[in-house]
């Protein structure tokens, strides 16, 4: 799927109400899941069951998520959703803040 996604596509879960935005679409053979479920280019809302265990803990609005070994690919959720996103059955992770610099 990576070959297809470049930032700013939007994808949708097939299990869910998850929709996310691609920011940066990191290393070629990226297999982006949600619920356990390959994602979607379709913007059609159709569910085709439920979110697969244990990818059923959900995504957050307006979290980043990041795959935990490569920070090259890059997720905004845009809609939340029962399903959690992974590479495959890598769960991927909330990117932390970056710290602001202290001002003196």
């Amino acid at each position: 799927m990576s070959d297809i996604i470049k930032p700013g596509t939007r994808l949708h879960s097939q299990v869910c109400g998850t929709g996310v935005i691609v920011v940066r679409p990191g290393p070629p053979g990226l297999d982006l899941r949600c619920g356990g479920v390959p994602m979607s280019l379709s913007a059609d809302r159709a569910t085709v069951g439920e979110p697969h265990s244990p990818f059923d803990e959900g995504s957050l609005l307006g979290k980043r998520y990041t795959h935990p070994d490569d920070d090259s690919f890059e997720v905004l959720v845009t809609s939340p959703g029962a399903g959690s996103l992974s590479d495959g059955d890598t769960p991927l992770v909330v990117k932390d803040a970056k710290p602001l610099p202290a001002s003196d």
